[in-house]
């Protein structure tokens, strides 16, 4: 009796009357806008597409340097995989100073430059597909005469056990092979590569003494 009781009010009912027809006014600029903004979705999608094209941006190439475009050059004459890469000769070379260490290149002398190399100071364990594998890099293998020319002579026995006679295509290619693999450590060991002598000094020696 000291409080008021709430009095219980009955459900009011709010009803909506939506009508789903649109406007034709709202409609006909809800179509103005769709369309606007696919034509602009479109326009987007062209223009930026095109500027890719124009710009090359989907094609991204690093500009090469003056060193870069000479190393470029001189990996274009990379051989396939079966033979060894120039990175890969100069990563096991031995460095001029570190070449002065070794008694085997202490009177070294690359000699007269001819098409045969002569290699010495290898490892008991190297076999002629060592030799391919390091060689082979300076020959055309798809040139018939290249690769008749190509031969390797590696002596396994008696006193000349560790060294080899390798042919070259020509003896630019020799002169190449020579830069890039003496010094090169095969089985632990640093090869000494040299241009092979040819029999001609020996003629000549033997001409001047007839001539005397």
């Amino acid at each position: 009796d000291v409080f008021e009781q709430p009095q219980h009010v009955g459900h009011k009912k709010i009803e909506f009357h939506i009508s789903t027809e649109i406007p034709a006014v709202l409609q006909i600029n809800s179509e103005k806008e769709e369309k606007n903004g696919k034509s602009l979705y479109f326009k987007y999608l062209y223009a930026t597409t095109e500027e890719i094209n124009n710009t090359g941006f989907g094609r991204i190439f690093p500009a090469p340097s003056s060193n870069d475009k000479m190393e470029t050059e001189e990996e274009d004459d990379e051989i396939p995989s079966e033979f060894i890469s120039r990175k890969d000769l100069e990563k096991n070379r031995l460095s001029r100073e570190e070449m002065e260490k070794y008694s085997v290149f202490k009177n070294y002398e690359p000699g007269d430059p001819n098409c045969r190399i002569y290699v010495k100071n290898l490892a008991k364990q190297v076999q002629e597909k060592d030799l391919k594998f390091i060689f082979g890099r300076y020959v055309d293998f798809q040139s018939e005469v290249e690769r008749n020319m190509f031969d390797i002579r590696l002596m396994k026995e008696g006193r000349m056990k560790g060294q080899a006679f390798i042919g070259l295509p020509n003896e630019k290619a020799a002169a190449k092979a020579l830069k890039e693999a003496n010094g090169y450590v095969l089985f632990e060991k640093p090869m000494v590569v040299q241009f092979a002598r040819s029999a001609r000094p020996k003629q000549d020696a033997n001409e001047g003494k007839r001539k005397k």
